[in-house]
């Protein structure tokens, strides 16, 4: 069964939006249905099923697909090398993301940021899928 990529997209978002095991989904390969699971929340009763079959697959969380820090320096490295040392000193304290946006914003380039990141994301998550053997509609 073909799922909608976007349907997956709000998966990842969803298990992403908080710390890792807070927030969890499954998809299952044969229908695509996604069900949704929640520490603070409300949550889809899971199939009796879901540990015994390897239909379902669990929706990775952003750490789980290297998405963090990783993403940053291949952003540096093609935009503003000349910056690594100043975005590595944001990345040895708290805040670091923060201080690390507000730079950007400050440089004109945060825009262009969110674009790669999202760019990335995108790539890095289909090919899970791919490798998942999950299908996606269109």
């Amino acid at each position: 069964m073909e799922t909608k990529f976007q349907n997956i997209e709000l998966a990842f978002d969803y298990v992403s939006s908080a710390q890792r095991f807070m927030n969890t989904a499954y998809i299952s390969k044969s229908t695509g249905k996604i069900y949704y699971q929640s520490e603070m929340y409300d949550s889809d009763e899971l199939p009796e099923d879901i540990d015994v079959t390897d239909d379902y697959i669990e929706i990775p969380h952003k750490n789980d697909l290297d998405l963090g820090q990783h993403l940053v320096w291949q952003f540096v490295d093609i935009e503003i090398p000349d910056q690594n040392d100043k975005i590595r000193g944001f990345f040895s304290r708290r805040g670091a993301y923060s201080n690390y946006k507000s730079f950007l914003e400050e440089i004109g380039l945060l825009e262009k940021w969110y674009k790669f990141e999202n760019n990335k994301t995108k790539e890095v998550l289909q090919e899970w899928c791919k490798n998942n053997r999950i299908e996606i509609a269109g």
